[in-house]
């Protein structure tokens, strides 16, 4: 593995082509190009790229090099005029977004403010145009939900269509959390996406899921408010509701979530990230929790970033293969693990605090290096055996039964390494020394599981990999995660989550079939601890349990993006 590592890093980073450019032009209230303008763009990511300085030339224009897919704010400054800012531009890839600024004076100001409400606006009031000079026709002409290009006479623009999905619909089998009554029941489900935009950029995703089993619905439903459109990139507020009938005469499950996050600037190399969730939970009793959460990261120089978190999860960024649709249905599986102590309900939760320092070669390549500790009240654990029990909350679903091991404490360290290698390549290399619960040395037959398990340090060494095949269009994710010794719980599960390893081998096979009709079709296969490895047998007081700190499961079906 050791090899594999080093012979990896040694490869050349190959240049990213997913990139875009903003291009523009400054003009005064009356439509005259303004020369020697400031322009300022910089990234709405809080991992952004350092803003670009610009002066506007002598017909006012101006252009940035090439920027990586995102938001964009533009701010504009000229001796004489009000400073102009646009913000939530977004910069496509391998195109390139036309911007006018008008820039505005006190003057300008005062005329607006004295008109008249019911007076009629002008026809170029509702629409900016861009020239290529104050004498020639315009280009380009922006209205609320369209984009209009004017074509000077004589030539001829090739506008490619692009259709972008704004419908998801997945008919699956099983779960990738069994064991917990607050996520997808282990049974045949339906789940639906919905990606509506409100405005220029601002979007709504509502999405659903239901699981049909005999005499034994479970289904949620989850909105999302994005105002700027993309993940990462501005606040989002989302909420979350769950339920689960367990047996026909059985307890009832209902969840709640209500979760919102947002981000700011202080200057140039401090972004902020901070947000809280809120969750209700009823089962025979009602709990609930208030989980707040936090992230700062500064610039240290090119290519260097420190950042200090406290969460009790990562935050869900966007990326190409996690859009607005695909994690608000995470986030409707994303509920906190349901336990009972002395029969009362109780949520799983983990307050994890860490320090990291990140270093980038480029777009392709980063080294991480934290340090962190993890806390808990009450700590999950899943396992196998015919016992019962106040504690024991049996999954109606699967025969995996949750139970609460009690408050844990641990500090760890940790290495990733990320490279995109020619060919689509994506790899993760992850080293881990943490706590997790294991049992004791000297066990007691009489003794309940709780009382037997301890936090002992283990080394853990993750590697992923993913990769699209060639000419099959296949998506291929394998990633297998090595424990030096036997844990019954998750070592670093906010690591785990963060760089999506799992304990042991886990697979995800992504086939897109021909299309029946307008819309992509694909066939999802996903796999985890496939070997069936880490289980940990155990004699109680209440009899003898098979404990697994990772669960083997099989997820499969289609989905429908249109």
């Amino acid at each position: 593995m050791l090899s594999l590592f080093v012979g990896l890093s040694a490869l050349p980073v190959k240049a990213t082509t997913n990139s875009g450019k903003i291009s523009g032009v400054v003009v005064d209230p009356g439509g005259t190009p303004q020369m020697g303008a400031t322009v300022l763009v910089s990234s709405e990511r809080i991992f952004g790229e350092a803003p670009a300085e610009l002066l506007t030339n002598d017909r006012g224009r101006f252009s940035t090099e090439t920027l990586a897919p995102g938001m964009y704010s533009v701010k504009v400054t000229l001796a004489g005029f009000l400073p102009a800012m646009e913000q939530h531009v977004q910069v496509s890839n391998q195109h390139t977004t036309l911007l006018e600024v008008m820039l505005g004076s006190v003057f300008s100001t005062f005329d607006k403010l004295r008109r008249q409400p019911n007076q009629e606006l002008p026809a170029d009031e509702w629409s900016w145009v861009l020239r290529s000079s104050a004498a020639t026709r315009p280009v380009l002409r922006w209205q609320d939900g369209d984009i209009v290009f004017d074509q000077p006479p004589g030539q001829q623009w090739d506008v490619a269509p692009q259709h972008v999905a704004h419908r998801r619909m997945e008919l699956t089998s099983g779960s990738d959390h069994p064991g917990s009554v607050s996520n997808f029941a282990d049974s045949p489900g339906t789940a639906f996406a919905y990606d509506l935009t409100i405005g220029e950029h601002s979007k709504l995703v509502m999405a659903g899921q239901f699981s049909y089993e005999s005499a034994s619905p479970a289904g949620g439903f989850v909105t999302e408010w994005i105002p700027s459109g993309r993940l990462g990139e501005g606040p989002v507020t989302s909420v979350v509701v769950r339920e689960s009938h367990l047996g026909p005469n059985g307890p009832i499950f209902r969840g709640l979530q209500l979760s919102h996050d947002s981000q700011l600037a202080l200057g140039e190399r401090v972004n902020i990230r901070y947000g809280a969730e809120y969750l209700v939970a009823g089962f025979a009793g009602t709990t609930s929790s208030l989980r707040p959460r936090a992230e700062m990261a500064v610039k240290l120089a090119p290519g260097w970033v420190a950042s200090l978190t406290v969460a009790s999860r990562p935050w869900q960024d966007g990326s190409a293969s996690q859009n607005e649709m695909l994690a608000a249905l995470n986030d409707l599986d994303g509920f906190p693990t349901l336990l009972v102590r002395n029969g009362r309900p109780v949520l799983d939760g983990d307050v994890h605090e860490e320090f990291a320092v990140e270093h980038f070669w480029g777009p392709s390549a980063s080294l991480t290096a934290a340090i962190f500790h993890d806390r808990s009240n009450h700590s999950a654990v899943f396992g196998l055996g015919g016992v019962s029990g106040p504690d024991y909350l049996q999954d109606f679903f699967s025969d995996v039964f949750a139970y609460d091991a009690g408050a844990s404490s641990s500090s760890g360290l940790r290495v990733a390494y990320r490279q995109r290698i020619g060919g689509g390549v994506d790899t993760t290399f992850v080293y881990d020394y943490a706590g997790a619960l294991a049992p004791m040395e000297t066990l007691s037959a009489d003794a309940s599981i709780r009382d037997q398990l301890i936090t002992r340090y283990r080394q853990s060494l993750a590697a992923r990999a993913s990769t699209t095949i060639p000419h099959f269009r296949t998506k291929f994710i394998a990633s297998y995660k090595w424990i030096s010794g036997s844990v019954v719980s998750r070592q670093d599960a906010f690591g785990e989550g963060m760089y999506h390893v799992d304990p042991f081998l886990s697979m995800e096979i992504r086939q897109p079939l021909p299309g029946i009709f307008s819309g992509h079709m694909e066939a999802v296969a996903d796999v985890g601890n496939l070997l069936a490895q880490g289980y940990v047998p155990l004699a109680t007081g209440d009899g003898r349990v098979v404990l697994v700190p990772s669960y083997r499961y099989f997820r499969g079906g289609l989905n429908l993006q249109f």
